[in-house]
């Protein structure tokens, strides 16, 4: 399951039709406050953004993310943020080949004093697919493009987040497949407003020993994604991590940002966001 191919005829799609009418338990839950929880839109695209802010409120969450620009506003009526507005670019045509890098700027500099003016921390970026192209000369490109943008970026007080993704199941190709190699992009950069999203799911398919990544490269990670392995369901005791103990591993390690919830819901969308948020409130 790809991020934006979400399948309406899936089950998700004939569970989330009902979810309207649920109720999140009341009064609002007093969370923890070491991480701030956050999900991701897609994975809700039946509901309504207005019936899913609201609910996330409902449940003590703090965001609704990954969010194009005419919705940007919405979380703000329901007490919630967007952590993370979707950014210019796309997954396979990104920072890594040079004839890119025109094209990205122009439409940064457009989108990120729109970003910052809507009190939006963080937007998203992409390293593109190899295409042939070594990881060597990848990277090399990546730190051309992005010290161009680190300034823009710092002018207006907006993180950009490059994202790890799995080149083994969901996203062939992908050169931003491992942590080593986006590490060494973001310390080349050489900016605090460059860093990276590490998401769990594609990190664990790619290479596993997630607490330990976290621990070592945190100064690196600027935000977090969910979802379970193998599969992207439920982050519960059906899949192969233990997400109670990575999230308590995370906010020892000092953070205290956004983990966003990225997980296509089998059963129930909002019982499974629920649960999800009470696995990872530590």
């Amino acid at each position: 399951m790809r991020r934006r191919e979400f399948l309406a005829g899936s089950a998700l799609a004939a569970a989330s039709l009902g979810a309207r009418q649920e109720k999140p338990a009341s009064p609002v839950p007093t969370r923890k406050g070491r991480l701030k929880h956050s999900a991701c839109r897609w994975c809700y695209g039946k509901i309504p953004l207005d019936d899913l802010c609201r609910a996330m409120a409902d449940l003590g969450g703090h965001s609704i993310e990954l969010l194009d620009e005419k919705d940007w506003e919405v979380p703000k009526k329901h007490g919630l943020v967007c952590a993370v507005a979707n950014g210019p670019g796309s997954i396979d045509k990104g920072w890594n080949r040079v004839e890119h890098h025109a094209e990205l700027l122009k439409k940064s500099e457009e989108m990120l004093p729109k970003i910052a003016n809507a009190g939006i921390p963080n937007t998203i970026v992409f390293s593109g697919n190899r295409r042939g192209l070594s990881d060597q000369e990848g990277a090399k490109n990546c730190v051309e493009g992005l010290k161009k943008l680190a300034p823009i970026a710092e002018a207006h007080g907006v993180t950009v987040l490059l994202e790890l993704l799995n080149s083994k199941v969901d996203h062939g190709d992908y050169q931003f497949d491992r942590m080593a190699w986006g590490v060494g992009v973001v310390k080349a950069v050489g900016s605090s407003r460059v860093k990276i999203l590490y998401d769990i799911y594609h990190a664990q398919i790619m290479e596993g020993d997630v607490i330990r990544t976290v621990k070592d490269n945190l100064e690196w990670i600027g935000h977090f994604h969910t979802g379970g392995v193998p599969g992207r369901a439920e982050i519960d005791a059906t899949q192969e991590l233990n997400y109670r103990a990575i999230a308590n591993a995370i906010a020892d390690a000092g953070y205290r940002g956004f983990v966003a919830q990225e997980f296509v819901p089998t059963r129930d969308p909002l019982t499974s966001l629920r649960e999800a948020l009470e696995i990872c409130d530590v």
